[in-house]
């Protein structure tokens, strides 16, 4: 049974990415003897493990970090379930069938997402509530604003991702989803994709001013 700080040192994991007994004791306020207490035994369970970082003279800094144990702690949506219906429709209705599911999955989501971020006319504004949605359909996202204007939306957990991984074209519909939920007045791309072994998956998303200032720059 796992306590509650053991609990919040998996999520800062999570969210924060690899970091050290110290950076972690100083986030969940608890000394740094109790923090490599937890870590041991989380590493002793599989959940946690460790590389060593030599970034400057003298002894290389220890860095936390979840294994794919412990991110499996992390709420999944029925992944096993939802990859054997795909495969299964797949198998019944061919490729043609799952691009129509995938489809009308995509254009339910599009009309939620719609009638959420509609009423806004900012885009910081829009990207803040839809970091608020996606979080509260387990994807964990966080926003924030660049100096130069631009906005950052990070989803620091994949509750799809067994689904995902065995159909990328779900992948391809949320950054479509994304895209048309946020309107003409901004571009968005993926630059982090946990499908591509990276932690988490992170978009930038341009406000079309941006753009046009740019651009106007370089005339």
């Amino acid at each position: 049974m796992q306590d509650r700080t053991t609990n919040r040192m998996l999520y800062s994991l999570k969210v924060a990415g690899p970091q050290t007994a110290a950076a972690l004791a100083n986030r969940l306020d608890v000394t740094a003897v109790a923090v490599r207490q937890m870590l041991g035994r989380l590493q002793d369970d599989g959940f946690v493990a460790f590389e060593d970082s030599r970034e400057s003279v003298g002894r290389p800094k220890r860095f936390w970090h979840l294994t794919d144990t412990g991110n499996a702690q992390f709420p999944d949506n029925h992944a096993g379930l939802t990859t054997d219906l795909l495969t299964s429709v797949s198998a019944v209705f061919g490729e043609t069938g799952l691009d129509r599911l995938i489809s009308h999955r995509e254009q339910a989501t599009l009309s939620q997402y719609r009638t959420a971020l509609d009423p806004i006319s900012s885009i910081e504004e829009k990207v803040e509530l839809l970091a608020l949605i996606r979080s509260a359909e387990g994807y964990m996202a966080e926003s924030r604003r660049e100096s130069n204007g631009d906005m950052i939306l990070v989803e620091n957990h994949c509750p799809i991702c067994v689904a995902a991984n065995a159909c990328q074209k779900l992948c391809r519909s949320e950054l479509e989803v994304f895209q048309a939920a946020l309107g003409p007045d901004a571009t968005i791309e993926r630059y982090e994709h946990i499908l591509k072994g990276a932690r988490r998956c992170a978009y930038r998303i341009r406000p079309r001013a941006n753009d046009e200032a740019q651009l106007a720059m370089k005339l």
